[in-house]
């Protein structure tokens, strides 16, 4: 059965005090995800001993980096290495958010770097992908998906394919108020499915975890998450309102 999710990415957010503040709000909710159901914390790195801290006991909560550098060590300032994130205990990182790409120009063979980089330390990378809105307008949105896959994930062993989490993020419905529809994060993530399939088979699709990502909010998180091929979500500013994030993390399956 596959793993459902809710991963919170507070992007570039909140004082240190606030940052407490919002762990402990989400701590003091008494509805604990389910058996199979999960809470991922993706926080700026200065508050990610902070959330392991504060999370240590909680039931399927984890927290997640951000973002990570493609080498082990070495001299690259201002960097976050794998080492340095298994040695604190964090099981996730986020790769190739869409705004990562964009600002800071990582391309499919960099993030497919970070990829293999993740899984040899043990770290689950929740790796993102999405079309902007003028390739969705020309109907162009499958293969550019399907080419981001492919240049990024596909050269991985059946193995290791199935210990990644991917999150489809149509980067027009990010921050801007906009929501794919039920039935378009439906398409796109069944689309994603038979890809795996086709590259692995159907069982190891049938394992991978996917989630969506573009201004999932309490309003519409059930509806998207009920969808089959839809296994939660990674979400941006609703997360920073604990009621709200609360909220969807009840809607998970």
């Amino acid at each position: 059965m596959r793993k459902q999710i809710a991963a919170a990415n507070w992007k570039m957010n909140l004082s240190f005090q606030q940052a407490e503040g919002l762990l402990n709000q989400l701590l003091a909710n008494p509805t604990a995800p389910g058996a199979n159901q999960y809470v991922v914390l993706a926080v700026p790195a200065p508050y990610l001993h902070l959330a392991k801290q504060k999370t240590n006991d909680a039931v399927n909560m984890h927290v997640a980096a951000q973002n990570i550098y493609s080498k082990k060590s070495g001299a690259f300032t201002g960097e976050t290495s794998v080492e340095m994130l298994q040695s604190m205990g964090i099981d996730y990182a986020v790769i190739g958010h869409s705004e990562r790409r964009e600002y800071f120009n990582e391309d499919n063979t960099l993030l497919g770097d970070k990829v293999k980089i993740c899984l040899e330390y043990n770290i689950t990378p929740i790796f993102c992908c999405g079309e902007a809105l003028y390739i969705r307008e020309v109907e162009g949105q499958n293969d550019y998906v399907t080419g981001q896959l492919q240049d990024s994930l596909f050269d991985l062993s059946a193995d290791k394919i199935k210990k990644v989490v991917i999150a489809y993020e149509p980067i027009w419905a990010i921050g801007t108020g906009k929501t794919a529809t039920s039935l378009q994060a439906q398409q796109m993530h069944a689309h994603i499915r038979s890809q795996i399939a086709k590259s692995y088979s159907p069982e190891v699709a049938d394992q991978v975890s996917i989630l969506y990502g573009g201004s999932v909010k309490g309003a519409n998180a059930k509806e998207i998450f009920t969808q089959p091929d839809v296994d939660g979500g990674l979400v941006g500013g609703a997360s920073l309102n604990a009621a709200e994030f609360i909220q969807i993390v009840q809607a998970l399956k």
